[in-house]
């Protein structure tokens, strides 16, 4: 049983190594791609969109391993949690590495459109923030940083801001400056930016359900559960009163 243990932590040890691995690949193309849209730089473009290759086999790997522990080791309580966690990291950490991808396939549709630098400046800014916020997830979630994990959705709330600034200096770009097609791509970059803040707050989330068991989402369905609570002893009331039990005026 101690060996059997033993070999366990080394596996959730792997796993949480590749983990850091997956995101640290991403953090790199934050910034890579961010650097590629701002030069028009088609070649680094096609580059890294290649190169999203090698992030899916590791994310695939990983999930496997997941799946195997799972299988052969059967966790329990919060080393369960440990796995399904690792799990669901993995898609959150994928799909960001996705969205810069997507950032590379917008450089390809807008490298000859002139742009005002303002919106190219609002662009080094937001990803600035975003490769920001998703190294901080993944701190949080090597460190098993609850506190860290617990701010994360409010500094998200400065690349809300940034977004939104974003838009609105699109909308607000000089008409001789750019046309209508660049203007939806750009649109698509902001918010593939915005979305990785989301996916680092996930991120954030899921830690400190790892960590302490507890998600956002208990507290809501905690609400739902009162709410039903509350609406059945309403009608278990009103069955009463319907029948005539504890009325004053009602027999004798």
């Amino acid at each position: 049983m101690t060996e059997r243990k033993s070999t366990f932590h080394q596996d959730l040890d792997h796993i949480q190594s590749d983990i850091v691995r997956l995101a640290a690949m991403v953090t790199e193309l934050i910034p890579r791609g961010t650097e590629i849209l701002l030069s028009r730089d088609l070649n680094g473009a096609q580059q890294l969109i290649e190169d999203d290759d090698e992030l899916d086999l590791l994310s695939l790997q990983i999930e496997e391993h997941c799946y195997q522990v799972l299988a052969l080791q059967q966790p329990v309580a919060s080393d369960l949690r440990s796995v399904i966690t690792a799990i669901k990291l993995v898609s959150e950490i994928e799909r960001s590495g996705d969205l810069m991808v997507n950032v590379a396939k917008a450089t390809r549709r807008i490298y000859d459109a002139d742009i005002d630098p303002q919106l190219d400046g609002l662009i080094e800014r937001m990803g600035e923030e975003a490769g920001r916020l998703f190294k901080l997830s993944i701190d949080a979630y090597a460190e098993r940083n609850v506190g860290l994990a617990a701010a994360l959705d409010d500094m998200d709330d400065h690349l809300d801001q940034l977004h939104r600034d974003f838009i609105q200096a699109i909308f607000t770009s000089r008409p001789d400056t750019i046309d209508v097609q660049p203007a939806v791509q750009l649109a698509l970059v902001g918010r593939y930016y915005e979305r990785i803040g989301d996916h680092a707050v996930n991120i954030a989330n899921k830690v400190e359900y790892m960590v302490t068991g507890w998600l956002p989402e208990h507290s809501g369905a905690a609400r739902v559960e009162a709410r039903h609570r509350r609406a059945d002893l309403e009608a278990a009331l009103d069955a009463t009163v319907d029948h005539g039990f504890g009325d004053p005026g009602v027999g004798g």
